[in-house]
């Protein structure tokens, strides 16, 4: 199944580039439904949740507006590092959130009350994160900010396995949270260290390397969507 799905990588005609946009759409709409269950778990927030609301009661600002300033700051490290901003930084941004308001008006897992039932679900959530980011990134047309940054240091420091590389990224996300008053849980100490070791755990069951996907630039695409016949 693995060298199949790898084979989806090449975007050279309209055909696959909107194959694999709505390969990147799927999986990021299932990729919502495992931050879901992140939050039903109801042990704290996500690293890069606190970052947010942290900003939020520091500068008096909505959250919605903290987690678009961390996004943009993010994309910009992003661009500075030379790292491909293809079409799925945009369905990223579009796709997760709603999905996440959908499965919240659904009502379908209520938020856990005791800690054995809120670790299992808190860990399906992050197994759902973990092999949708797979899914998504073999589109091959880019990666949210926050993963595009992950590729982007872990091509950096070669020796370093990527899961570690997250660890660092999370951790540093949750500590800058916390000093600026960003609610910190069991939930979050949990995402912030297994989140990268599932991830790579993964990665690896599906044999994908994710630096070694080269994404297809957004000009890129344009250039083979709208090209004259």
């Amino acid at each position: 199944m693995s060298e199949k799905l790898h084979t989806l990588r090449e975007n050279g005609t309209p055909g696959a580039i909107i194959i694999n946009m709505l390969i990147a759409i799927v999986s990021l709409f299932v990729n919502g439904f495992g931050i879901y269950l992140t939050i039903q778990a109801n042990i704290g927030a996500a690293p890069w949740d606190v970052l947010s609301l942290g900003l939020s009661k520091t500068f008096g600002i909505l959250y919605g507006t903290a987690s678009i300033a961390v996004s943009v700051t993010i994309l910009l490290v992003d661009i500075l590092m030379k790292e491909p901003v293809g079409i799925s930084m945009f369905i990223d941004a579009i796709v997760v959130g709603k999905a996440v308001d959908f499965f919240n008006w659904t009502k379908l897992v209520p938020p856990c009350q005791t800690l054995w039932t809120s670790i299992p679900v808190l860990l399906a959530g992050l197994i759902i994160l973990a092999y949708t980011q797979y899914i998504y990134m073999i589109a091959s047309l880019g990666c949210g900010p926050r993963d595009t940054l992950l590729v982007g240091l872990a091509k950096r420091v070669r020796r370093v396995p990527i899961g570690l590389v997250s660890v660092f990224i999370l951790g540093s996300a949750t500590f800058i949270g916390w000093l600026l008053g960003g609610p910190v849980g069991l939930g979050t100490i949990l995402c912030a260290v297994c989140a990268g070791p599932i991830m790579q755990l993964a990665f690896k069951t599906v044999r994908f390397d994710a630096t070694e996907i080269r994404h297809q630039r957004l000009r890129d695409s344009f250039k083979v969507l709208f090209k004259k016949q």
